[in-house]
């Protein structure tokens, strides 16, 4: 959970998301995991994670769930517009039902012989290529702008 919260906040997430059973709690060592980035990072603990993807898609943000079995790979899929990035506790992964509530569900490819990756660098993978993604868009803007003048 420290590491998530670090690369959140290095990537410029307004806020995490934590349901308040089965996922880690920020205590003193996910506080000193975090690099201090707990101290800069919304960080809410909700009781029903459905009701809050509900509440985040009635607000205009797209929820993206990553989930091994997914059609669309994450580097494939449009992250510009307003997201929220779900990402499965290890093991289990997502439930059904938040499965069925994300808009869109991607896959990071597994190229080894493991068939997984931890939570924090799922998170750092999606996380980034959202910034990419953005980054991206936003030079093309400019650029487009500035051969206008």
């Amino acid at each position: 959970m420290g590491s998530i919260i670090r690369t959140a906040e290095t990537a410029g997430v307004h806020g995490i998301v934590i349901p308040k059973r089965r996922a880690a709690n920020v205590n003193v060592t996910v506080t000193k995991v975090s690099a201090g980035a707990v101290e800069h990072m919304r960080i809410a603990r909700v009781n029903n994670i459905n009701d809050t993807i509900k509440t985040l898609k009635d607000n205009g943000i797209w929820i993206f769930g990553t989930d091994m079995d997914a059609k669309n790979t994450y580097y494939n899929q449009d992250l510009t517009g307003p997201a929220a990035i779900v990402i499965g506790g290890e093991g289990p992964g997502m439930s059904r039902l938040v499965k069925e509530n994300c808009d869109v569900l991607v896959d990071i490819p597994m190229k080894g012989k493991i068939g997984s990756l931890n939570a924090s660098v799922s998170s750092g993978i999606v996380i980034y290529e959202v910034v990419k993604q953005r980054e991206n868009k936003t030079e093309k803007i400019t650029k487009k702008n500035s051969r206008k003048k």
